[in-house]
């Protein structure tokens, strides 16, 4: 299975070697190769954690007023990201991407006959038995291969045309020796170049990591929480390119340095272009919003003009006629010593004598 994986990757390696005859710059084109192929989703990635960093001010309004209630705040910002139609997990996933090709990449560095030229391990025990006639003795360890392929480079007039598909492998690179391991150039150390060289490579690829990182969450416009995130990974993602490119090939090394400098590259020229289209969709997305909110105003405008207007159509209602202010029988219908007098059909002369 693991053959299937890196055959693809082995076979580009392969032609671009045979193309340039260097192995260093074949190493290079190949990570610029790789990063092309990778492109589409490497700014899909990008324009996802940049929607995400022009959401910081809205995420930190949230934090602040569900400060104390979590749950809450989790629900209100899974909303916001479906209302801007931004996926947080997708802009990790296409990122790690790279990462996962340096795994074959290791396996074709690490075994240049079995996976790099594709032979079988029956050539490869051809191959051991001319180096051991010629005084080749294996030193052990997991670089056989590596060992044995310089050994065929340095007496290349005795191997040529003993294995069907043989290639003369040459790992050296501007002076340096792409198949030594830079913790082995301790041993022995000499102050010249093809040493200093090697040993500088994690140098480099650490102080290029941590340089691509910084650019990646300066572009990326990220909240407080993710600096903080991101801050971290500007301390152990360089420590783990010390450590890796310490323990790994000088060719791994430059694979990774490589592989920086262009993801640095990257991120600065995806970060201006989704700058500028990230800008316009929110402008144009605050457009349609002002748009519907002066269709609705208009809307109650129109509701309220048609709404009087109909009110003034309406027949008016006669207005009631005023109470009269009846006033009470005990005094205002008193008559002489009668308080009641009034209250009664009033003659004046009712008992009075009559002659």
């Amino acid at each position: 299975m693991g053959n299937i994986i890196t055959m693809p990757f082995a076979a580009l390696l392969r032609w671009l070697y045979e193309f340039t005859a260097s192995y260093g710059l074949s190493i290079i084109l190949f990570a610029l190769v790789i990063k092309l192929v990778l492109l589409p989703f490497q700014m899909k990635s990008k324009r996802s954690m940049m929607r995400m960093g022009s959401l910081s001010k809205k995420q930190q309004e949230l934090q602040k007023q569900y400060a104390n209630n979590q749950k809450k705040y989790q629900e209100e910002l899974a909303k916001l990201y479906q209302e801007e139609n931004v996926n947080p997990a997708s802009g990790c996933l296409w990122s790690f991407l790279p990462l996962l090709i340096l795994m074959p990449l290791y396996s074709i560095v690490y075994r240049p006959i079995t996976h790099f030229m594709g032979l079988s391990q029956e050539a490869m025990d051809t191959l051991t038995g001319v180096a051991e006639g010629l005084g080749y003795t294996a030193a052990g360890g997991g670089y056989d291969q590596i060992f044995l392929t310089d050994f065929i480079h340095q007496h290349w007039a005795d191997f040529q045309g003993t294995v069907e598909g043989l290639i003369d492998v040459d790992f050296s690179f501007l002076g340096l020796d792409l198949s030594r391991v830079p913790t082995s150039m301790f041993s022995g150390f000499q102050f010249e170049w093809s040493y200093i060289g090697v040993i500088l490579i994690p140098v480099i690829a650490a102080g290029l990591q941590y340089f691509s990182s910084k650019i990646m969450a300066r572009t990326n416009g990220q909240t407080a929480e993710q600096n903080s995130q991101m801050r971290m990974m500007n301390i152990t993602m360089p420590l783990i390119s010390l450590w890796f490119c310490f323990s790994m090939p000088a060719a791994m090394g430059l694979y990774w340095i490589v592989n920086s400098v262009f993801m640095t590259l990257q991120e600065v020229i995806l970060g201006k272009f989704y700058t500028k289209r990230i800008q316009a969709e929110e402008e144009e997305r605050e457009a349609k919003r002002e748009a519907v909110r002066q269709a609705r105003m208009e809307e109650a405008r129109k509701r309220a003009a048609e709404q009087k207007e109909l009110e003034a159509k309406k027949p008016k209602k006669p207005q009631p006629k005023p109470k009269e202010n009846r006033v009470s029988t005990n005094e205002a219908g008193r008559v002489g010593d009668r308080p009641y007098a009034r209250g009664r059909s009033y003659q004046a002369d009712r008992y009075d004598k009559k002659e």
